[in-house]
């Protein structure tokens, strides 16, 4: 059996990477780059491949090496990258994920509508690196598939 990782989708500064590197322990400088990065436990994809619609292909093939999809929204500028019931091509489950859930709660319900309008059910995990909200609660989720 092939040990699958997380995939972890979003937009440009969403906090994809800073929430990888939360994943694996690593708490140094980022390590930004435009390669799809494969880590011990999850896969850190560059925002292009979501942005631009002609690279979703390349997302599906990606998400056949991974147990679980996060797809992030980011709270402090609710922009939306994603087309309506996107999440219903991946054939592993679909996390949504709200990043930089400490700044603007405004916004909140807004990015619980492009998450359903993306396809993805509840629950929906709200968190924040600095902070550490949800962080746990996430973290709790995803351990058996984070071996």
């Amino acid at each position: 059996m092939i040990n699958k990782k997380i995939m972890v989708i979003g937009p440009k500064n969403c906090g994809k990477t800073t929430l990888v590197n939360a994943l694996h322990g690593y708490d140094g400088p980022l390590r930004k780059t435009q390669d799809v990065i494969y880590g011990k436990y999850a896969i850190d994809v560059p925002a292009t491949f979501v942005e631009s619609p002609w690279m979703h292909k390349h997302l599906i093939t990606i998400s056949q090496q991974a147990s679980h999809l996060l797809i992030l929204v980011d709270q402090s500028r609710c922009i939306n990258v994603y087309p309506p019931n996107f999440a219903k091509v991946f054939r592993c489950p679909v996390i949504g994920t709200i990043s930089k859930a400490d700044l603007n709660p405004e916004n909140e319900e807004r990015c619980i509508r492009q998450l359903k309008d993306t396809g993805i059910n509840k629950p929906y995990y709200k968190i924040s690196i600095p902070t550490g909200i949800g962080i746990k609660d996430l973290k709790k989720y995803l351990l058996p598939y984070l071996k």
